[in-house]
């Protein structure tokens, strides 16, 4: 990947996923153009730890316009599929309440080839299980706040969640645009 070409993917991922990045959040759904990044080169700035050891990424969708990349942290997505109220949850969504981290985000991409949306992803995105439900329970209305994510649980919560995921996002991309390298800032 060309310098020039890291640095604007590194630009977005920061501004996308800096709470996931910096290990606040299990995860985070850039999406990127389809045509503007090799996603082989991408896979690979992943799996080399160019983005820290605990940090992956999967390209969950990807149409002729637009690809979805799921930049998680590995010990949070799995700390939170581990939960039992998360597990008991997916389960109605056709999850095995035996599937290991990977076999869940394999079924989160083969529910996302459906018809419906997986409205679950929001738990593999680190939202609130009680926002989560709510909003599939609502179909998306008449929430309490709306913010990164619709707050139907614990408002105040929410609130000091949105501010430290916005300065999380102001610190990262200052630093960026400082000069140095996601690689450092995330280290």
């Amino acid at each position: 990947m060309l310098a020039e070409d890291r640095k604007r993917f590194e630009s977005i991922l920061a501004f996308h996923a800096a709470p996931t990045l910096m290990g606040l959040k299990c995860g985070s759904l850039p999406t990127l153009a389809s045509q503007e990044y090799d996603y082989d080169e991408i896979a690979q700035l992943f799996s080399d730890g160019h983005f820290g050891e605990r940090t992956s990424a999967r390209i969950i969708r990807r149409c002729s316009r637009r690809t979805l990349v799921y930049v998680y942290d590995k010990r949070l997505l799995e700390k939170t599929l581990s939960e039992r109220s998360v597990r008991n949850f997916l389960i109605d969504y056709g999850y095995d309440i035996k599937l290991n981290t990977q076999q869940c985000l394999d079924k989160l991409c083969e529910r996302l080839s459906e018809k419906d949306f997986p409205h679950e992803i929001g738990v593999f995105l680190g939202y609130p299980l009680e926002d989560v439900k709510g909003f599939i329970a609502n179909c998306g209305q008449q929430c309490k706040l709306c913010g990164m994510w619709k707050v139907y649980g614990d408002v105040e919560r929410a609130k000091q969640l949105f501010e430290c995921y916005r300065q999380c996002r102001t610190k990262l991309c200052r630093e960026l645009a400082q000069g140095r390298s996601l690689q450092v800032c995330v280290a």
